[in-house]
């Protein structure tokens, strides 16, 4: 089938929508480098555009009626927005999802150490990452510190210009010939992962005095005692702003676009919509990077408890009505998906790839080899996002993640999917996929946008 770059068919209005849109992307991408960042970016954006906490509609007892916009939170990394439509909730929604989770490097509960009169936090790495692209970059530190009476801080350094940065060592490549000898793999190890904290001694103090003026510095500036590391979840990331990529600057190059690209068009698109027919939904979740797993991930029942209480509250609870609610339902799973590479050809099959500008893409089955692990859609499910997108005017293309027996990825489609949904994963091309620093196309942001307004208005 023919592929079509799509920079080829705008016109000047959009491509002026396709900037302002890119804009608001990156600023999003700025403020949530972290999934606790990206609740917070995402609930301040939805009660800008009139939603509400259902939390606060609970506790009231209040009911609920067609066209109320509600957003509900779960431990400050997931949330929830629901724009309720004309017809009953059990006749299914229109969902958007995609998680905010992202590969980096969390610092472990006893983390402080001095050796040589160097201070380190000791580090272990989330998600699939590979190692050796972490060393000898700028870093920041996100995250919050919780102490015993309750009090959270919330901690940011690295990413103002007057703040520091952080690293992780590496070896010069004067004494690095048996480390060159190591596969990409081994090159650095995990507990080599080691976050450089500081270097300068504390005066007076003979033992540990690197760390010991590391714990002043805390102190003063965080009220922070080393056993609140005990209660402290604190990410390192890559310090710096997302950034327009290439000469014609058509590309974005951020970390986290895995799979924040596909979260914050669905959060923008959600909340774009004016009037709904069916009841909308988008939904943000954690852990996916690690298999979806614990409270904020997609396994748990979140979604579902959430739903269970906005039928109580529009309609009467009932548990047919929940099953009938979810297996109703149609669902965009939206996660990245590989961009063709022509300098790494040999792992794609060229007819099956994802290339850039083509639009958002949609992925019938993800997992692995054959098929394992995977979602797949079915037929009558993807020629109806056929009509959408074509009456919509939306570029779309569909790919595979690579040769079938070179490897492969999943998302949370199939956790869905066991409700008895039309789920298909759908999201955005991406070019050097869980590195530090990852590229989109902004033709595709822009496409993939389209298509969640599309789908919210008209599944």
């Amino acid at each position: 089938m023919e592929r079509k770059n799509v920079w080829l068919t705008y016109k000047e209005k959009q491509l002026k929508e396709l900037e302002k849109a890119c804009d608001i992307y990156k600023t999003c991408l700025d403020r949530g480098k972290t999934e606790r960042e990206c609740v917070k970016t995402a609930v301040e954006m939805a009660k800008e555009a009139g939603y509400r906490d259902l939390k606060e509609l609970i506790d009231k007892k209040e009911a609920l009626k067609p066209q109320d916009k509600v957003y509900l939170t779960h431990m400050d990394k997931s949330v929830v927005l629901y724009h309720l439509g004309e017809r009953p909730l059990e006749e299914g929604m229109n969902i958007l999802g995609a998680h905010i989770d992202s590969p980096r490097v969390d610092v472990k509960q006893v983390p402080l150490y001095e050796d040589t009169e160097f201070a380190y936090l000791d580090g272990h790495y989330y998600g699939g990452i590979k190692k050796y692209q972490w060393v000898a970059i700028p870093l920041a530190l996100h995250g919050v510190v919780v102490k015993k009476d309750g009090t959270r801080v919330e901690i940011t350094i690295g990413e103002k210009e007057e703040d520091p940065v952080f690293a992780f060592t590496d070896l010069l490549i004067h004494l690095s010939a048996k480390q060159l000898e190591k596969t990409g793999a081994k090159m650095i190890e995990g507990e080599q992962l080691d976050l450089l904290f500081g270097s300068r001694p504390l005066e007076g103090v003979e033992k540990e005095a690197v760390q010991a003026n590391v714990l002043r510095l805390l102190k003063e500036r965080y009220d922070m005692e080393e056993a609140d590391f005990l209660s402290a979840e604190l990410e390192i990331v890559p310090a710096g702003k997302a950034r327009d990529c290439g000469v014609d600057r058509s590309m974005i190059m951020s970390y986290g676009q895995d799979d924040r690209v596909c979260a914050f068009t669905s959060l923008m698109a959600m909340l774009d919509l004016q009037k709904a027919e069916k009841t909308a939904c988008c939904i943000l979740v954690d852990k996916e990077e690690i298999g979806s797993v614990g409270a904020t991930g997609m396994k748990s029942r979140f979604f579902e408890n959430s739903l269970a209480e906005l039928l109580e509250l529009r309609e009467g609870y009932s548990d047919l009505k929940l099953r009938r609610a979810m297996s109703n339902s149609r669902m965009l799973s939206s996660d990245v998906s590989a961009a063709y590479d022509p300098l790494y050809a040999d792992v794609f099959e060229k007819r099956n790839a994802a290339y850039f500008a083509n639009g958002i893409v949609f992925n019938k089955y993800t997992g692995s080899k054959g098929k394992s692990g995977s979602n797949d859609a079915n037929a009558e499910y993807m020629a109806a996002l056929r009509a959408i997108m074509d009456r919509n005017n939306v570029a779309f293309q569909t790919a595979e993640l690579g040769k079938i027996d070179v490897g492969g990825g999943g998302t949370i489609a199939y956790i869905l999917a066991n409700y008895g949904m039309d789920v298909i994963d759908s999201g955005v091309a991406v070019l050097c996929m869980h590195a530090p620093w990852e590229i989109v196309s902004k033709a595709d942001v822009y496409e993939a946008l389209k298509c969640y307004r599309s789908f919210l208005r008209e599944a």
